[in-house]
């Protein structure tokens, strides 16, 4: 079977997609699959690379150009016997929209699908939903950049007013920390709301506290399986997209240092934010834990980062799912969300 393995793309994250997709080539079970190189440049221009049948050496032969690779069109991925493996982070990757165009071609995929994709990477949606369904969150204002520039003294009255400093200001279509700020004053609010605003036109002020930082891996379509939840060891407010990837300078405990008791409860929720999202796949849910084990879901990542030193796969080797076979479990459960979806398709003629 191939495996069309998509990644790169033009968000801000595309660094962080080609580590992912770089990894899952070193540990792709190559006696079942071959790999399609699908590079999507920064531009948004699509290339075909070459087909791996054993694991590259070198990161940057992933980092296709016109010299080497092929140029395509989207609907050239369109295959029989073949899964579309998108390894995208951020806007047109986990939101909803690349998945769209996986189902018009009528094309299995990794990951989940349209609904779950865009209502969790959009983080003020997506707060809306949980709040439906009684998942706690931090208090937050969503603030719209057409309704700041006409509005900007009330709104930041508003934030003040419901909100106590410090505040967090994030893009409501970002992820792994971009366009993310620590506000300590009316003066540094502003700034922060202008850096969110590079990158969406609609932000997110949410309530800063004090709070360990916890995750929980999830994985299945109808029936969900999660982790024990692992932490984020801080040593700074928070970590930068820089820290996060690039450097390496992030310290994970797996499992987190908690009680069976508040393991279980972020397991429910995890499992019930997958739920109400549709979720399908695979999802990392964050969380916050307040010194009072307060908890409250931060976010879910319907596309977590797949590179060596990624939260989401050392969660599940913990639980005893290596590498290897969890990239396995992703492509049978795509294969299989697709085939019930003929199924369903082929009883309605």
């Amino acid at each position: 079977m191939k495996i069309f393995l998509v990644y790169g793309g033009k968000s801000a994250e595309h660094d962080v997609s080609i580590l992912s997709a770089f990894s899952i080539l070193q540990a792709i079970y190559y006696n079942y699959y071959s790999v399609q190189l699908v590079y999507i440049t920064q531009d948004g221009n699509w290339l075909k690379g070459r087909i791996y049948n054993e694991a590259p050496l070198n990161e940057d032969d992933l980092r296709l150009t016109i010299a080497n690779a092929q140029p395509i069109l989207p609907s050239d991925l369109k295959e029989g016997n073949a899964v579309i493996f998108p390894v995208l982070h951020g806007p047109n990757g986990e939101d909803g929209t690349i998945q769209g165009l996986f189902e018009v071609l009528n094309m299995p995929y990794v990951g989940a699908g349209v609904l779950a994709s865009a209502c969790a990477m959009d983080k003020i949606i997506g707060k809306q939903l949980f709040q439906q369904v009684g998942i706690p969150q931090l208090p937050y204002v969503a603030v719209t950049k057409n309704g700041y520039k006409d509005h900007q003294g009330e709104i930041l009255a508003e934030c003040e007013g419901s909100l106590i400093y410090p505040m967090f200001v994030k893009p409501a279509n970002m992820g792994s920390s971009v366009g993310i700020s620590k506000a300590e004053s009316r003066d540094e609010l502003i700034q922060a709301i202008d850096e969110a605003f590079r990158f969406d036109r609609r932000v997110i002020v949410e309530q800063g506290i004090e709070a360990r930082e916890l995750e929980i891996a999830v994985l299945g379509n109808d029936e969900i399986r999660t982790t024990l939840a692992g932490e984020i060891v801080k040593d700074v407010a928070f970590y930068t997209y820089e820290s996060k990837y690039l450097d390496n300078k992030v310290e994970l405990q797996i499992p987190a240092d908690i009680s069976g008791e508040l393991q279980e409860t972020l397991q429910y929720y995890a499992r019930k934010a997958y739920q109400t999202l549709d979720g399908s796949g695979l999802s990392r849910c964050d969380f916050f834990l307040t010194a009072n084990n307060e908890v409250f879901l931060n976010e879910v990542n319907t596309m977590p980062g797949f590179t060596p030193f990624s939260m989401y796969p050392l969660l599940w080797q913990n639980m005893g799912l290596n590498y290897g076979d969890l990239l396995e479990e992703l492509i049978q459960l795509a294969k299989l969300r697709f085939e019930k979806k003929q199924q369903i398709e082929v009883e309605q003629l």
